[in-house]
């Protein structure tokens, strides 16, 4: 099995969990307040609809609050080994700059990590169908 065909690429790069080669969020959203959250559709070389139905996401939640929870403590150990004394207005300090600073990241991952749980990979696209839509 190589890189691309694992669940862990289609999470990190946000890929198609069917056949890690349509992108889940337009190109260059990531960081723009206005547009971070927008998703495809669907894919654009197999077709796999990114909203399967009304509400799908919300169980993506409790991804995000474990990866959150996964900041917290890497935040609270790094600080404790940076700074003598760990103050609760340094804590919730650095805390708010390092969540909201991955709030778009956290959002993406979780969004993909949810739908890798219920989307098996199938394989890449094949190109044969010859009125330009991509067939499997």
């Amino acid at each position: 099995m190589s890189w691309k065909e694992t669940k862990l690429y289609s999470i990190l790069n946000t890929k198609c969990p069917r056949c890690h080669e349509g992108d889940m969020f337009p190109k260059g959203t990531l960081y723009d307040l206005r547009k971070f959250s927008e998703m495809n559709e669907k894919c654009s070389c197999c077709g796999q609809v990114f909203e399967p139905e009304p509400g799908y996401y919300y169980g993506a939640m409790f991804v995000s609050y474990a990866f959150s929870t996964a900041i917290f403590v890497a935040v609270w150990i790094a600080l404790s080994y940076l700074v003598e004394e760990v103050t609760l207005a340094m804590m919730i300090g650095v805390l708010l700059v390092v969540v909201v600073g991955l709030l778009p990241i956290n959002f993406r991952l979780s969004r993909s990590t949810w739908i890798n749980f219920f989307i098996r990979y199938k394989g890449p696209c094949q190109h044969t169908s010859e009125s330009g839509s991509r067939s499997r």
